[in-house]
């Protein structure tokens, strides 16, 4: 399993089954065996995941007793919505340039003096 480090969520987030498990942590905390009893993977991929999700600042855990509850990261969350923030403004900013444009069309028949 490859390394990930804080920052790299979007490469994380490739992979079906940390999306699913993103999905679950974003309605509520959940422990290892409450998350592998809603997904289609065992407990042992589910604490894999969990572990690459962590190493990549998206989610936290606690301890509650004999076991470890997840979390969704605020923090590694907001990066990823800054990052998307960031590329819908440059794209919104792409399509105003492109509409300000003058038309070349609309110029095409106009005499000039």
């Amino acid at each position: 399993m490859a390394t990930y480090q804080p920052g790299d969520g979007w490469d994380v987030l490739a992979d079906p089954s940390r999306r699913s498990i993103v999905t679950c942590l974003a309605e509520r905390p959940r422990a290892v065996g409450e998350l592998a009893d809603e997904l289609p993977i065992s407990r042992p991929a589910v604490s894999q995941h969990l572990k690459v999700l962590k190493d990549a600042g998206l989610v936290t855990d606690e301890a509650a007793g004999t076991r470890r509850v997840y979390r969704l990261n605020p923090a590694g969350v907001a990066a990823l919505r800054d990052q998307l923030d960031t590329f819908w403004n440059r794209a919104l900013r792409g399509y105003q340039e492109i509409a300000a444009r003058p038309d070349p069309d609309s110029t095409a028949g106009e005499e000039t003096s």
